[in-house]
């Protein structure tokens, strides 16, 4: 089962399927992809599993095995592929809360988000090795992105799982938080992203753009009714 929750600008995804450990099959992929659908226009998104034994545990091995022949192991590849795709193009900013144990393909969904916020009693693995497989939702790709094409091999060769502390260091997640704080801090920074400045920000700080575009994302939140309100406390404090 796949929740979407909407509030207040910012989206939030919750894959709640306890009897598998959150892991995805073809029904709860088809759930993930109208979540997203629902999830247009939301200033921010923010995707984590339901409990705290896992985010995601990869792909239903128990559901999946069915497919048994190339065409349909490569289709439910790309399908998903293109779902995390979806994730990491969404225009606003994404949040990975790590809730859990982001081990195989939930490692790949997690590095689909712009930032991951984890648990301190999680664990963080691309151990597909352990299948005899190798990662297919784009997840080798973008964890050369954050690590180094190095590392990613060493990581993702290896199948070796990292406690979140090492995975903060890494440059795999980006905060980590005590269990007892995890929910109202990931919410927290999730609310402060939901906004059309942090959108501006991601674009700014996710691809190349010219001078002149960036100047005048700025110029239009410099003349919005929001940023006088703001610079008005930020003056006002001062008198």
């Amino acid at each position: 089962m796949v929740e979407l929750e909407l509030q207040d600008g910012l989206a939030v995804v919750t894959i709640d399927r306890p009897h598998a450990r959150n892991a995805l099959d073809l029904q709860a992929m088809d759930e993930l992809e109208k979540a997203l659908d629902a999830a247009e226009g939301a200033s921010a998104l923010a995707v984590t599993g339901a409990g705290d034994r896992a985010f995601v545990s990869g792909g239903d091995l128990k559901e999946l095995s069915r497919l048994r022949t190339e065409a349909q192991a490569s289709a439910m590849a790309l399908r998903m592929r293109a779902l995390c795709d979806r994730i990491s193009a969404f225009p606003g900013p994404v949040l990975a809360a790590l809730n859990g144990h982001a081990l195989g393909g939930g490692a790949e969904v997690s590095v689909a988000a712009d930032i991951r916020i984890a648990a301190d009693d999680i664990r963080v693995g691309f151990n597909q090795t352990a299948l005899a497989i190798v990662p297919a939702w784009g997840g080798a790709e973008r964890l050369a992105r954050l690590v180094g094409p190095g590392r990613a091999l060493l990581l993702a060769g290896t199948g070796r799982l990292l406690d979140a502390a090492e995975a903060e260091r890494a440059g795999l997640v980006d905060l980590v938080l005590p269990r007892a704080e995890f929910e109202r801090g990931w919410r927290g920074v999730a609310r402060a992203l939901a906004t059309p400045q942090a959108q501006e920000v991601k674009k700014l700080t996710t691809r190349t753009r010219p001078p002149e575009e960036a100047a005048a994302a700025f110029a239009r939140l410099w003349v919005s009714e929001e940023h006088w309100q703001a610079a008005e406390k930020v003056m006002s404090r001062g008198k």
